[in-house]
Parts: C-alpha cells; sequence; structure tokens
C-alpha cells in the first residue's frame, strides 16, 4: 500500500554501495550502512540479509547523471543494478535523479562531526538517505 511503505535505498557505486531505510509513514529516511562491492557487484547475500531483516516493499536506486541531465557509464552500472535487484529478489525497484547527493551528504556529515564524520562508507550511506528523501519529496 502506497504511503505506508518500508523503503530501502540505495546509492551505487563501484567499490561500495551505500544504504538507508525509509519509512512513507513518517517521511524520513536514515542511513544503514555501506556495502563492499567489487566493481560494481555487491555480495547479493550481503543485499539478500538487509531485506530480510528490513522487509522493504519498495526499493530505490540512486541514478548518477550528468548536471545537464544526461547518462554516464556508471549511469548505465546504476540501472543494471536495479533490474539486478529486481530479478533477483521480486521486488519493485525505482530510479531516482541522485545530482548532488555525494555533495549534499559531505555537507550534512561535516556539519554533524567535521572531518573526520566524512568516511567514506558514512558519505554513501547518507547519499542513500538522501536518495530516499528526495524520493519522497517528489511524490508528496
Amino acid at each position: 500500500m502506497s504511503g505506508s511503505r518500508t523503503l530501502l535505498g540505495f546509492d551505487y557505486g563501484l567499490k561500495s554501495i551505500g544504504v538507508a531505510i525509509g519509512q512513507e509513514i513518517t517521511v524520513s529516511a536514515r542511513p544503514l550502512l555501506a556495502l563492499k562491492a567489487n566493481d560494481g557487484i555487491p555480495d547479493w547475500q550481503q543485499i539478500e540479509k538487509l531485506l530480510k531483516e528490513w522487509q522493504p516493499e519498495l526499493l530505490i536506486v540512486g541514478l548518477p547523471l550528468n548536471m545537464d541531465g544526461t547518462e554516464q557509464e556508471i549511469s548505465r552500472r546504476a540501472r543494471k543494478f536495479a533490474n539486478r535487484l529486481h530479478g533477483r529478489f521480486g521486488l519493485p525497484v525505482e530510479l531516482q535523479d541522485e545530482r548532488l547527493t555525494t555533495t549534499d551528504a559531505r555537507a550534512r556529515l561535516f556539519e554533524a562531526g567535521g572531518y573526520k564524520a566524512l568516511g567514506k562508507d558514512a558519505v554513501d550511506a547518507v547519499s542513500a538517505q538522501l536518495i530516499i528523501e528526495s524520493w519522497m519529496e517528489s511524490r508528496y
């Protein structure tokens, strides 16, 4: 049912994939963790474990675009990752424009804890949080 779903968001990257959890009912999200990836390929068992633990009804994958809205190689790979998520787990997957989320994530973390808060895993997880938040903002 739309409006009260649990959402799992992914900030796709070649070395790391940020993950966040969101709730439509509270229109909020929080960072969870960053999964290691090997040339963009995650440990699918880790993702399956997260899905079992959080039981999301919808997955949201950030779509990296150039500032002018055009796609790049990483955009194609993020789409492939989204398709694989859907294919493996049968859950609905939506793509969300993620331009500027890494910049926003760094700013948010820096405000909260200075340079020491800017670890790559933290940035990726907060980027995933921002992807969920921007997806919700575009709908509610």
